[in-house]
């Protein structure tokens, strides 16, 4: 999920995997899978940066909590 805001001053959180495409025209329109739109406040480029930021986030690996000891039976 990244958090915009509607054109009111109203902040949301939209899925990101469920944008299709962006326009501007002035103000930025998000398509959406299953064709509804929505305008933000945000400009393009920086809707573009949060979707790019979450998808990192969400395939980065874990933080490692030190090394384990692997047992191995011979």
């Amino acid at each position: 999920m990244i958090k915009l805001t509607r054109l009111s001053g109203l902040e949301f959180y939209l899925d990101a995997e469920k944008i299709e495409y962006l326009e501007a025209t002035p103000d930025t329109v998000i398509s959406l899978l299953g064709g509804k739109t929505v305008m933000v406040k945000e400009s393009v480029e920086v809707v573009v940066k949060k979707v790019i930021h979450y998808r990192r986030r969400l395939h980065a690996p874990f933080p490692s909590r030190g090394k384990k000891k692997i047992a191995t039976a011979f």
